[in-house]
Parts: structure tokens; C-alpha cells; sequence
């Protein structure tokens, strides 16, 4: 019984863990280095409020509060 609570409590640790999610600036810096690897050139990546860009969304982070936004140009 002891090890099925123990088992339980930390099943329960590591799901908080990966439910707050990666952080955006670590996202962003991944995010940048698979466009530069691509050969993209003359674009931004911005952290947003979740919902407060039309732009297009290419990640999100911090337990999906906010998002990272692609801009051309």
C-alpha cells in the first residue's frame, strides 16, 4: 500500500511538471533555429497574450497562456 501512494504521488509531481510547460523564450530560441536552418530570412518571432495576434501561431508555452507569433518581413 505504501508504494501504490508513494507510485501516486509522484505520477501526480511529474504531470504538474509537464502540464506548466516549456518556457516561451526557450520555445522561441528553438523555434528561430529550425527557420534559420531552413534558410528563412527577414522574419520575427513575438511572445503574445493567448488570442492577441491574427498573426500566425507557431507555438505555444507556458502552460498555453501565451503564444509565439511568425511575421514575414
Amino acid at each position: 500500500m505504501k508504494k501504490f501512494l508513494l507510485a501516486v504521488g509522484l505520477l501526480s509531481m511529474a504531470g504538474t511538471a509537464l502540464a506548466a510547460g516549456k518556457p516561451c523564450e526557450e520555445l522561441k530560441s528553438e523555434i528561430a533555429a529550425k527557420l534559420d536552418a531552413k534558410g528563412v530570412q527577414h522574419y520575427s518571432l513575438e511572445v503574445v497574450d493567448k488570442g492577441a495576434s491574427s498573426e500566425k501561431v507557431v507555438g505555444t508555452c507556458e502552460g498555453g497562456t501565451k503564444e509565439i507569433v511568425y511575421k514575414r518581413g
